[in-house]
Order: structure tokens, then sequence, then C-alpha cells
């Protein structure tokens, strides 16, 4: 017979362990031992106390100083954040001026472009109302009116005698 076989037919006990997860158990612990310490301690009462405030003094001016660099952190960052924010306003800025007056120019260049289209237009009409009317020499006038619009090679055409 095997040794833990007469145990087969035992109930089990299972056996769990909780731990506790918090802070308070720490923070007791914590008072305890300093609680004991002080009783133990090699020093008398007043000794202890002077160090003691020495130590809080200590603990109070590194607090100040951290906190004192962690606001400077905080407003180093607040500063170039701000820094960033006006560089990337500026920028769009700039390029909205530059839409503005591409858009501007675009407009201008359409006006023109239909400016001349109109007086293309007319002319062509003219011309072809006079070649209509069999009077080649009424189109002389208004192709020289386009002609000073920008238009030199209508100019060219005029010079050239008409084949009629």
């Amino acid at each position: 017979m095997r040794r833990h076989e007469e145990y087969d037919d035992e109930p089990y006990v299972v056996i769990e362990e909780q731990r506790s997860v918090g802070v308070a158990p720490f923070l007791v612990g914590l008072a305890l031992g300093a609680g004991l310490a002080l009783l133990y301690a090699p020093r008398s009462g007043e000794e202890t106390r002077r160090e003691l405030r020495r130590r809080a003094r200590r603990a109070k001016q590194v607090a100040r100083e951290k906190a004192s660099e962690v606001g400077e952190n905080v407003a180093d960052r607040y500063e170039q954040a701000k820094r960033n924010v006006e560089d990337k306003l500026d920028r769009a800025r700039r390029a909205i001026e530059v839409r503005k007056h591409q858009a501007g120019e675009a407009i201008r260049a359409g006006r023109e472009a239909a400016q001349q289209a109109r007086l293309d237009l007319e002319a062509r009409i003219a011309e072809t109302r006079a070649t209509a009317r069999g009077a080649p020499d009424a189109t002389r006038g208004v192709r020289r009116t386009t002609a000073t619009a920008g238009d030199d090679l209508q100019d060219a055409e005029d010079r050239e005698p008409d084949a009629e």
C-alpha cells in the first residue's frame, strides 16, 4: 500500500492567502515602526525632536525646490506650446494670404480673358456681318479695335490685302 492511498477518501482543505493591496497596512506599519524607533532610540527626547525638526525643515525645503522646478517646467512647456501655436497660426495666415492673392490673380486673368473673348467675338460678328453685306472695309475698324487689346496676329491680318 502506498503512503498516500490511505488519505484518498479524506476531504481536502484548501487554504487561500489573501493580501491587502491598499496603502493602509503600509501606513500602519510605518507608524508602528516610527513609534518603536522613538522608544528605543539611543538619543534623548530633546535630541530626537531637534533632529525631527531639522529633517522636517530639510524635507520642506526639498519640497519647495521640487515645486519650483515643476512650476518652471510647466511655465517653459506652456511658453513652448504657445510659440508653436503662434507659429502655426502665422503660417496659416501667410498661406491664406497667398491663396487670396492667387485667387485675385485668377479672377483678374479670367476677367481679362473674358473681355478679350468678348472683343474677339464682337470682331467676328462684325466681320461676318460685313462679309454678308459685301462691305470688306467695315471689318478693318473692328479688327483694329481688337488689335489694340493685344491681338497682334489680327493686326497682321489687317495689313494683308483682302482676296475678295
